[in-house]
């Protein structure tokens, strides 16, 4: 069985935060440890019982979230941080990675894309590029029936145009910027959830769906 990850959450919005937490808490090896609503509470909580992964909001009341990068290393707090942003901004993307961000994403980016962050920046092969966060906000939203029966997220349908075209694991990794490992998981799960056993049966499907 995996390690546990202990993961905690500084959001303000509380819908959000609650949706994420619970999110997380139904992957078997994920822990929710904290919800909290400014980076205050969240830098109180790491200097006191510490997390393998601390997720932040960037706009909070009392401490925002360069602010709670700035403390975490004033501190010397050891713990991995993923920011969830609003905002596709390059300039505030730099502001974080300089600060020590192990990984920046869009707070729209699917469900899936954040486990598998979590994952990567956990085994240190997550990589912060400016175009993988743009990639998330300007995929398309599918909405036609076959996307929709197959519950495909973006970014497998994503993966699964690229394979269609006749890529390779390691081609679609250096296009999306992620690690081999990623692609060949998101492919895993493509395959179970179009129930197919083959590339060739992979990409007829690709084709009859019209991607």
């Amino acid at each position: 069985m995996e390690k546990t990850i202990n993961i905690v959450l500084a959001d303000d919005h509380k819908m959000f935060a609650s949706g994420i937490a619970g999110l997380l808490e139904e992957v078997e090896d994920f822990n929710v440890s904290g919800v909290f609503e400014n980076g205050l509470e969240l830098i109180s909580f790491l200097e006191e019982k510490g997390a393998d992964i601390a997720l932040t909001d960037m706009n909070m009341p009392n401490m925002d979230g360069l602010e709670v990068l700035q403390e975490l290393k004033n501190k010397n707090i050891k713990v991995k941080i993923i920011v969830l942003s609003m905002y596709d901004d390059e300039k505030l993307f730099k502001q974080c990675k300089q600060l020590g961000a192990h990984a920046y994403m869009l707070k729209d980016a699917d469900f899936d894309e954040l486990k598998y962050t979590i994952r990567e920046v956990m085994a240190d092969t997550h990589v912060m590029s400016f175009q993988k966060v743009l990639s998330q906000s300007n995929e398309e939203h599918y909405v036609d029936n076959y996307k929709e029966k197959f519950k495909l997220s973006k970014r497998e349908i994503q993966i699964l145009r690229m394979i269609k075209e006749g890529m390779i694991n390691r081609e679609i990794a250096d296009e999306l910027h992620l690690s081999p490992l990623t692609i060949e998981t998101h492919r895993k799960k493509i395959h179970q959830k179009l129930g197919v056993g083959s590339v060739i049966e992979l990409v007829k499907k690709a084709i009859d769906m019209k991607l």
